[in-house]
């Protein structure tokens, strides 16, 4: 029972992050898709191309790190959730086991009480049984 309540929490852990995977890879393609670049052009004949190579970079440069911050912080907010879920679960199956184990200790104790009535059940009945 205990390996299988392992099992179906690694399970759990495993689709669990599977969802987060795939919540990151989108947010991140919305933030792809929502981004834009603006350039500026003059009518000059003597385009500077590598400066604008450049600046497009340093554009591109500044997004990817911008999104890879938001994206650092929100997966690490959602390792703290995780953590807290964690521990929470932990404690309600700490108190589940404890709870299991008074009521095995009383389903223990009343088999005793039940065996011990049916002994002085048949005590009496064949006290009564007997002829005086």
């Amino acid at each position: 029972v205990e390996l299988q309540a392992k099992a179906d929490a690694l399970a759990d852990e495993i689709n669990f992050l599977r969802a987060l995977y795939e919540a990151e890879l989108s947010q991140m393609q919305q933030q792809v898709s929502d981004t834009s670049v603006i350039l500026s052009m003059d009518n000059n004949r003597s385009l500077d191309l590598d400066s604008i190579i450049r600046e497009v970079k340093a554009q591109y440069e500044e997004i990817a790190n911008r999104s890879r911050t938001e994206a650092e912080s929100w997966y690490q907010t959602k390792f703290e959730e995780l953590q807290i879920s964690v521990g929470r679960h932990g404690d309600d199956l700490r108190n589940t086991k404890v709870e299991i184990s008074e009521i095995n200790r009383m389903i223990h104790r009343l088999r005793n009480e039940i065996d011990n009535v049916k002994k002085q059940c048949a005590n009496l009945q064949a006290a009564i049984a007997r002829p005086r």
